[in-house]
């Protein structure tokens, strides 16, 4: 399969190429030429199938061209070393939870996949990569554990200082080896556009082989696509048979987009709803037509606090730049910190649910926007745990911290601090070889 700039100045690429260069030439994103719509019969057997047997089909459909199979399969299953259950937390309303892989955020799915991909293809020429991520939380722990001693591949992680909690810091500073944290002084956006800056700067790029592991590149969004397909497998054995709308904690809009794909290859969701925090860009422009991105404010669900969701080009894309079409499948709700500090507690006392500050954002969309028929799923991206120091003064207890976490609170802090002006960073990345 070949793979297009969604700005459609670049030449079409194959999957590899892709993967490897992250953004286009025309510092457009990827996008595959076809979205092939599964069988009927898929669906109607879905229940009966296990977690890696719907994915494997599913990145068939994507990758089956330029993968053997065999090697595919290997990804997958290597990927998907953990579970995605979902969680009834009352009636008419699931929890998708996306928490149980190795740091404990959705992104351990992507970034597992990107770094096995990404590794196969540079495999092929005894190459070497430096990855490039910007992270205003669970991107850059998923991202640096996934790709922790992958041979000849180089991670570095931009932070923005002050931004993220102590344990989500803690998961990528620690760790050394192939890994490099970088504290930038500023947002995300920050860190987004310096990261984006390196791809089209052409003396860095006759130097370094870069990729990003951000949701821009192809490998790191297209697999979240599985958990999607596996909750609506997950529903139907619960006998929810009723029309499905799911709602996405929505950031740089990876996560959306790739439950986009899914309903395209025909997965039975009656609609999206994408929960945003006070960073409401997304909402404002379902309301207006008119996408005006502005800079991020710190909020208490910070890997959400995205002022120009990358992935927004690819929604664009997806639905042909028509606003009424994206309304159709997608609709929008804004949270600001005091309402998520009330969602939390209350959800906790009336269901028993404790929900971190970016699902409550998600389970709230649904809890307002479920009609008559509907049954709703949301995303709970993170345990609560990653936000101990947020969630514990909202519901008046401790939140207990999994050993996973607590391990990486031994750690020591291994970061650079560096100003958000790009010849500097510039200058970061040169001196290193």
């Amino acid at each position: 399969m070949k793979y297009y700039s969604t700005n459609h100045t670049a030449p079409e690429v194959a999957l590899g190429e892709a993967v490897v260069r992250g953004l286009a030439p025309d510092k457009g994103l990827y996008m595959p030429e076809r979205i092939e719509k599964l069988p009927r019969s898929f669906y109607d057997g879905i229940a009966s199938m296990s977690f890696h047997e719907i994915a494997c089909r599913v990145a068939e459909a994507f990758f089956g061209d330029d993968i053997e199979h065999e090697t595919l399969r290997k990804i997958v299953c290597d990927t998907l070393s953990f579970e995605t259950p979902v969680v009834r937390v009352e009636p008419g309303i699931y929890s998708l939870e996306l928490f149980h892989g190795p740091t404990l955020a959705f992104k351990d799915v992507g970034a597992r996949f990107m770094a096995r991909m990404l590794s196969h293809f540079i495999g092929r020429d005894n190459g070497r990569v430096t990855v490039l991520v910007a992270t205003s939380g669970d991107t850059g722990s998923a991202v640096a554990n996934g790709f922790l001693g992958v041979e000849g591949i180089d991670v570095v992680v931009l932070y923005p200082k002050g931004k993220v909690s102590e344990i989500q810091e803690k998961q990528f500073t620690t760790l050394g080896r192939n890994i490099t944290a970088l504290e930038i002084d500023g947002t995300f956006d920050d860190c987004q556009r310096l990261v984006k800056s390196a791809f089209l700067d052409r003396e860095l790029n006759e130097r370094f082989r870069l990729t990003s592991a951000n949701s821009i590149n192809v490998a790191r969004f297209l697999p979240q696509a599985f958990y999607y397909f596996n909750a609506y497998a997950q529903m139907r054995r619960a006998g929810e048979n009723g029309e499905i709308v799911v709602s996405v904690p929505s950031g740089n809009f990876g996560n959306i987009t790739a439950g986009l794909f899914a309903k395209r290859m025909g997965l039975p969701v009656k609609r999206f709803i994408a929960a945003n925090n006070s960073n409401d860009i997304f909402l404002q422009y379902l309301i207006t037509g008119v996408y005006t991105p502005r800079p991020s404010v710190a909020t208490l669900a910070n890997a959400m606090d995205v002022g120009d969701p990358s992935n927004f080009v690819r929604v664009l894309d997806l639905y042909g730049q028509s606003i009424d079409a994206i309304r159709a499948d997608i609709s929008g709700a804004r949270y600001s910190d005091d309402r998520i500090r009330s969602i939390l507690a209350d959800t906790l006392k009336r269901t028993g649910y404790l929900l971190d500050p970016h699902g409550a954002c998600g389970y709230q969309a649904l809890k307002e926007g479920l009609q008559a028929g509907e049954t709703g799923v949301f995303l709970e991206t993170a345990h609560p745990a990653k936000f101990k120091d947020t969630v514990e003064p909202i519901i008046g207890q401790p939140v207990a911290v999994p050993q996973r976490l607590a391990e990486f609170m031994k750690g020591q802090k291994l970061s650079v601090r560096l100003p958000s002006d790009f010849d500097t960073f510039k200058r970061f990345l040169s001196d290193r070889q």
